[in-house]
């Protein structure tokens, strides 16, 4: 397990992502000084990638990768960074990966704008290089990370969030974006339909196994996530599976208590008997176990493919996301 970093997991398109960092570069260009300046900003920050890899790898797997492949690349990352860019302004966020936020920097209406900019020039790619086919996928998974966004915010208010509803939350804000990228990497070097919907399949749970795996770091004290504090959801009063677990088993008043604690607004020392609560209930190991069980899933897809390097490499980015620290 101890060798399973990204930069093993890449190995098999190393060079194709070195590529897709010239050409995501590129696509951000403006005549505009101002927007040129914070493009630039922005490509400093440097990211897992997870997501250009996805599509990179899932094109490989499935074909040979090729111009349509880094459009879809970058289409998907610009959408990412957009969204990223957007967050910040709705959760009021001074840092993003250790680096003070765009909204920091150059104040909400700027970054509200570059967003924009960012999510208008992704549908232009598509849309110079006809790729219809991406623009019909990605317009459909923006509509269902605003929706399970703002399904999050409205459960938010009431605290009662069940099992179901975060399921459905975390397939559309997280899910989404991943099934994305599979899917478009697998149309951009293939026409088999069984490949298109595997890779669909494998970045769904992908996903979610994703997701459930940040909501368990969030809970745990020796990680930070990319400089986000331990405790960081409690203090936004979200509610994610280890606390769902954990309240489902706790008796009624013991659930209100904490509940109340989470509603005070997120004082150290009560995040802390929330963190200690999750722990006794045994919220981390259900959330783990059922984490691990969407990663058997995700292999499960990978099934249709023939043995090669691309494929070792995605079976390997699923242990990658459950053992992670970060």
């Amino acid at each position: 397990m101890n060798n399973i970093s990204l930069s093993n997991i890449s190995k098999p398109i190393k060079n194709q992502l070195s590529e897709f960092s010239d050409v995501f570069s590129a696509s951000m260009k403006s005549k505009v000084g101002l927007v040129d300046l914070v493009t630039k900003y922005i490509l400093k920050q440097k990211g897992k990638k997870i997501r250009p890899l996805l599509v990179l790898l899932s094109s490989k797997i499935s074909g040979e990768i090729n111009e349509r492949t880094y459009r879809g690349a970058v289409l998907v990352e610009l959408l990412h960074t957009a969204t990223l860019v957007h967050d910040d302004v709705v959760d009021n966020a001074d840092k993003r990966r250790g680096f003070p936020s765009i909204n920091a920097i150059w104040k909400n209406k700027i970054a509200v704008l570059m967003g924009d900019y960012l999510l208008s020039r992704g549908l232009m790619i598509a849309v110079e290089g006809n790729d219809f086919d991406f623009l019909k996928i990605m317009t459909g998974t923006v509509k269902r990370m605003s929706e399970g966004e703002l399904l999050q915010i409205q459960k938010t208010r009431k605290l009662d969030i069940n099992e179901e509803t975060y399921f459905k939350i975390i397939a559309d804000k997280t899910a989404s974006l991943f099934e994305t990228c599979c899917e478009i990497g697998a149309r951009s070097s293939s026409e088999n339909p069984g490949f298109h919907i595997a890779m669909r399949k494998y970045g769904e749970n992908l996903g979610i196994a994703f997701q459930i795996k940040d909501d368990i770091l969030d809970y745990e004290g020796s990680a930070k996530l990319f400089g986000k504090p331990i405790g960081g959801d409690i203090k936004e009063k979200k509610i994610t599976l280890p606390l769902i677990h954990s309240l489902a088993q706790a008796s009624k008043d013991e659930a209100a208590n904490i509940k109340n604690l989470i509603k005070g607004g997120g004082k150290k020392d009560s995040v802390n008997q929330v963190i200690n609560f999750v722990h006794e209930k045994n919220g981390i190991a259900y959330a783990e176990k059922i984490a691990k069980d969407y990663a058997g899933r995700a292999k499960k897809c990978l099934e249709t493919f023939p043995e090669n390097a691309s494929k070792a490499s995605l079976s390997a980015l699923i242990d990658f996301v459950i053992e992670r620290k970060q």
